[in-house]
């Protein structure tokens, strides 16, 4: 090797360090807000909800999740049409550059599925978010009972 090149390579690395440091992953962009969990009796499933505000200069989006709490974790949109309510699997939720996003009841959430153990009301659940760029961002879920409706219950 050149003395030359066993020179300019701790600088080229360096260099390239320094660069990959500028570009901040989704999940450096997006922050959890008001995250709960509704709890159901028994084995069902629980729903969980966050509002996830991007700000960035692009746009984010929301790939999946997990906890070490339940077996399996989906994200899901729920509709309704014709009177007829429907809940269906979505592979990824964009959220806007400069903007936010509510999960919330009725519209999309987080299906937990398969408490690993008993989930009591005021737990606090670590969710694992999982962004397209595959950075993650932990967000503690606090477990409120099934009548709850959001953040004032």
């Amino acid at each position: 090797m050149s003395l030359r090149f066993t020179r300019t390579l701790p600088l080229l690395v360096a260099g390239l360090l320094s660069m990959a440091g500028l570009h901040a992953t989704e999940a450096q962009h997006v922050r959890a807000s008001g995250a709960w969990i509704r709890v159901l009796p028994g084995d069902l499933p629980a729903g969980a909800y966050v509002t996830l505000e991007n700000t960035g200069d692009q746009a984010a989006s929301l790939r999946s999740a997990h906890s070490a709490s339940y077996a399996s974790a989906m994200l899901h949109q729920s509709s309704s049409e014709g009177g007829v309510s429907r809940m269906s699997m979505v592979d990824d939720l964009a959220i806007p550059a400069h903007g936010k996003v509510e999960l919330s009841p009725g519209g999309y959430h987080l299906m937990l599925m398969k408490a690993t153990s008993p989930v009591k009301i005021g737990d606090k659940i670590k969710v694992t978010l999982t962004f397209g760029d595959g950075s993650t961002l932990d967000t503690d879920f606090v477990a409120r009972p099934a009548n709850a409706s959001g953040l004032s219950d």
